[in-house]
This record gives C-alpha cells, sequence and structure tokens, in this order.
C-alpha cells in the first residue's frame, strides 16, 4: 500500500493520532528490550512453554500487525489468501537473520501506520475471519488499535520477563 501525503482531509484523526503514539511507543517497548541481545539470545527459550524472543517478534509482525491491519482493517486481498491457520508465524527459519526479523517488524508496522493514518477511526473493518473468531467482536480501526495495543503491550511485558531471565536487563523499574 503506497503512502501518501495527508492533507486536512486525509489525516488522522487526534484520537487516531493519540492511540497510534500508544502503539508505537508498545511497539518501541518490544525492540528496545531486545537491544543488545545477540542472535543466539534471541534465540534462546527461557519459559517452559519454549518461545523466544525472535519468534516473539515474528508473531508481533505477521499475527499481529500483518493480520490486524492488512487483512482484517485494509482487507487486503493477497494477505487475507496467504494467512496460515497455525503457529507458524512463532516460528522462525533457522537461516533467518535476527536483524531480517527485527527489520519485518518494523517495516509491518510502518505498513500498519500508513493503513492507520489513512483511515477514520469508525471506519468498519473491511474483512472478518469469522472461521477465527466466530461473529465480529470488533467492528472499527478504533476497535483494533485498541486490541492491538493490548496484545502488543502484553507480548512486551513476556518479553520483559525473557529479557530478565536471559541476563537480568530490566525495561523500566520504579522503584
Amino acid at each position: 500500500m503506497p503512502v501518501t501525503e495527508n492533507t486536512s482531509e486525509t489525516a488522522p484523526d487526534s484520537e487516531v493520532r493519540a492511540l497510534l503514539r500508544v502503539l508505537d511507543g508498545q511497539r518501541r517497548h518490544v525492540l528496545g528490550i531486545l537491544d543488545g541481545l545477540d542472535a543466539e539470545a534471541l534465540r534462546r527459550p527461557v519459559l517452559p512453554s519454549g518461545w523466544h524472543c525472535l519468534g516473539m517478534v515474528q508473531h508481533l509482525a505477521l499475527d499481529v500487525e500483518r493480520f490486524w491491519f492488512r487483512a482484517v482493517v485494509a482487507g487486503d486481498k493477497e494477505i487475507i489468501h496467504g494467512l496460515t491457520s497455525g503457529d507458524e508465524a512463532w516460528n522462525v527459519a533457522p537461516e533467518a537473520r535476527a536483524d531480517d526479523v527485527l527489520d519485518g517488524y518494523r517495516q509491518e508496522a510502518e505498513v500498519s501506520d500508513a493503513i492507520i493514518t489513512a483511515t477514520p477511526a469508525d471506519a468498519v473493518l473491511a474483512w472478518w475471519p469469522h472461521d477465527l473468531f466466530g461473529e465480529p467482536h470488533l467492528h472499527t480501526l478504533r476497535d483494533v488499535l485498541l486490541h492491538v495495543i493490548t496484545e502488543t503491550a502484553c507480548h512486551a511485558g513476556h518479553l520483559d520477563a525473557a529479557r530478565e531471565l536471559i541476563d537480568g536487563r530490566r525495561w523500566l523499574v520504579l522503584t
């Protein structure tokens, strides 16, 4: 989706801008808590479930950013037809470079931002995955933004725990 210059008619309203700032803060948290980890540490599972930080970032790129904004909000047919039905996004190929996975997340966020800024908060969703979620429980861009903010924040917390287990680093500690 090409990024177009915002005019007063297409500029996102203040609510969308505020929600996008919150989402961007959560995205920065996801990437910031991983800063300084080498490729080996990014692939090290530290919780009993076996996921690793790189898999979490790929999940956020594909199952969160791409899914909710490109498929659900924008209705991108190519993305919808390419969706997988399982946990494939969590499985990072052994030959995949860590930097490429992190950059993939950044790129998906940029595409999401273009969709978000071109869409009114009350815009009806272009597509809904009935096979996954049944009847719609999210109805507008606003609903999706709130859902994605919540999901990204939750996963940022997971990454906080993983990072502390890897090397003791903590993102933000208020004492």
